[in-house]
């Protein structure tokens, strides 16, 4: 065999077949062509859309539906003004473009209103029915409040408003967000009250000046005259209201010498002299 190791013979290197490429002449004709159709394409959508950009506008800036009657109604603390410019309402305004749920959310920031309806008619109408919170009591907690039948304080009292209701104390603002249930349920208790109060015999809420609240007792009422302390505890105000009333008169008379009056029992009243 042929021991090609000590061979002195070298391969040739080949050299790669080289086949010499004829390039077309470049034809910008073509591509001209071609940037011109594209160009026209982008100048037919743009017209397009400035065409219907343009009818967009005109149909939107002529309405059929021009506002021109605004019916408020059941406002009494509040004068129509205050509801127009809260709802920001004027004549002349498209019915079709208003967002009623916004203007009904503005509304119902001012602490007066409880609820508020908007209803649109066409052609040329909007409603608006207006519910206002009823103060029944002017509460301290701190600042003055006003507190509605539900037990709602809304309000805090300015300069002109009503002062002609009952006081009451024993609230903060602190225990109503430190104990937010048990806070709203003693204020609605203190509107029952006032309810029964307002209803139930001689001895009637005109003759109450302060309804005091305790968070361990109940409440204690404090008359108009004298500032007589009455206690009435928690809960059966009716009954202890109605024992109290067939005696109010007589009591009144002796109102110089009585210490305090003690209603939270089941069937008898203390009257406890000084």
């Amino acid at each position: 065999m042929r021991d090609f190791t000590n061979s002195s013979y070298k391969r040739r290197k080949v050299a790669p077949n080289k086949i010499k490429i004829q390039r077309a002449p470049l034809d910008l004709k073509k591509y001209l062509r071609q940037l011109k159709g594209i160009a026209t394409g982008l100048f037919a959508i743009t017209l397009v859309y400035c065409i219907l950009f343009g009818c967009y506008r005109a149909i939107t800036t002529v309405t059929m539906f021009s506002l021109k009657s605004i019916e408020v109604t059941n406002v009494k603390h509040l004068t129509r003004d205050e509801i127009l410019g809260l709802a920001g309402l004027e004549p002349g305004k498209d019915l079709l473009r208003m967002n009623l749920k916004r203007m009904g959310e503005h509304i119902l920031q001012n602490p007066w209103v409880e609820t508020v309806r908007i209803n649109r008619y066409f052609p040329d109408t909007v409603s608006i029915v207006i519910t206002e919170r009823e103060p029944v009591a002017i509460i301290n907690m701190g600042f003055i409040y006003y507190l509605d039948s539900k037990g709602k304080v809304f309000k805090v009292l300015n300069q002109g408003d009503k002062l002609d209701f009952p006081v009451v104390t024993g609230f903060s603002e602190e225990e109503l967000e430190r104990d937010p249930k048990g806070t709203k349920d003693a204020l609605v208790a203190t509107c029952d009250l006032l309810k029964i109060l307002h209803e139930k015999g001689a001895f009637i809420l005109a003759d109450v000046s302060e309804i005091h609240y305790d968070k361990g007792y109940g409440f204690t009422l404090f008359t108009a005259a004298g500032s007589l302390p009455i206690k009435i505890g928690a809960g059966d105000f009716t009954s202890k209201i109605e024992r109290f009333a067939r005696i109010y008169k007589n009591l009144m008379v002796q109102l110089p010498s009585i210490h305090y009056i003690d209603l939270d029992f089941n069937d008898k009243i203390v009257v406890k002299k000084s």
